[in-house]
């Protein structure tokens, strides 16, 4: 129980450092940013509390907002994933999410290539949506939503590939 703790916080702290020290400053073409910040949300244990999930999204979202001063858009986007997530996981995975034998190390690739997928433009829109705020630059959004939406999920099949443990 003391290492699982110890090894989610120290996930969260490094993804919250590396998004706001070094991915925060790339704005490749003047729009496109990868929020890696989101794999904590999309590696937490599927076993735990769904309450205690929401609240580390929001405390998630809520620290990379107060470095970013973006006024509660990267909270409201992690909270929205964090509760969807059930949802996200089932369709994924199917009978593994059923059966609570979800291990994302030993899952097949296009499932995992879903489930970050579909999590990553979820929040993207989310996010887009609440920092334009204007349903007449929908286009603007859905421009910055594509574009992030790739380079975050390719960022994040990198990071999951790098560090994932081997098991035989």
């Amino acid at each position: 129980m003391n290492s699982i703790f110890s090894i989610h916080t120290v996930r969260f702290l490094v993804l919250v450092f590396v998004q706001v020290l070094i991915l925060n400053h790339i704005n490749f073409l003047g729009y496109i940013n990868p929020y890696i910040y989101i794999l904590f949300i999309a590696l937490f244990p599927v076993k735990n509390n769904r309450v205690v999930l929401i609240l580390l999204s929001f405390l998630l979202g809520l620290t990379v907002d107060m470095f970013l001063d973006t006024g509660g858009i990267h909270a409201g986007a992690c909270v929205f994933i964090a509760y969807a997530r059930p949802v996200i996981l089932k369709s994924s995975f199917g009978m593994i999410y059923e059966h609570q034998s979800i291990k994302f190390n030993t899952v097949e690739f296009g499932s995992k290539l879903t489930y970050f997928t579909l999590l990553t433009v979820l929040h993207h829109i989310v996010l887009f949506s609440l920092e334009i705020f204007s349903v007449s630059r929908i286009l603007l959004i859905l421009q910055k939503t594509l574009f992030s939406s790739i380079f975050t999920i390719l960022l994040s099949v990198i990071v999951t590939i790098i560090f994932s443990r081997k098991t035989k």
